[in-house]
């Protein structure tokens, strides 16, 4: 049986409940894939995978189905903390190499920083399989100039949900989520 994937989507979602298990079913409803039996993996983009739209890639799958999917949550239930979780994915210009996915998540993090954060060390990961050659404590900006210029990374993006925690100390839970079509 071959579980190699050959599409991916992105998603996100945020959830409020007064407990914390129905936040974060709130939140995977809200990124529309509650209806599935997620199973985490870890961070590899595979190698001829296609980046497709969230509704494309909804549009493949059954409620009840077994779904890879490259997962970042959080959760808290004090008032007004900033939460954020995010996927970074980072796509090598071969096909035939596989790239990566990261997983980040924050408190007092904004939306931007958090997604840039989980891009670069996406885009990192690759970076140094790829034989590229940058200083790690380079800025984000500096970093992606390089990647750029090598040619070498066609593509880096990030999925980013970021909530402030309940006012009335409700649990607030945010995912971010790869989801994996075989």
């Amino acid at each position: 049986m071959n579980l190699l994937p050959k599409k991916v989507f992105l998603t996100k979602g945020v959830g409020k409940d007064k407990e914390k298990l129905r936040s974060y079913e709130k939140a995977l409803r809200n990124a529309g894939i509650a209806q599935f039996n997620l199973v985490s993996t870890s961070s590899i983009f595979p190698p001829k995978c296609k980046l497709i739209s969230k509704k494309e890639g909804l549009s493949l799958l059954k409620p009840g189905q077994i779904v890879f999917t490259v997962m970042s949550k959080n959760f808290t239930n004090e008032p007004h903390r900033l939460i954020t979780a995010s996927v970074g994915l980072a796509i090598p210009k071969d096909d035939t190499q596989y790239g990566y996915l990261s997983e980040h998540s924050s408190f007092g993090e904004t939306e931007e920083k958090a997604g840039e954060y989980a891009e670069d060390l996406a885009a990192t990961m690759l970076a140094t399989i790829l034989g590229l050659k940058f200083d790690p404590d380079s800025s984000y900006d500096e970093k992606r100039e390089i990647w750029k210029m090598s040619g070498q990374i066609v593509k880096t993006t990030h999925i980013t949900q970021s909530a402030i925690g309940d006012k009335n100390g409700l649990w607030t839970a945010v995912v971010a989520a790869a989801v994996f079509i075989l």
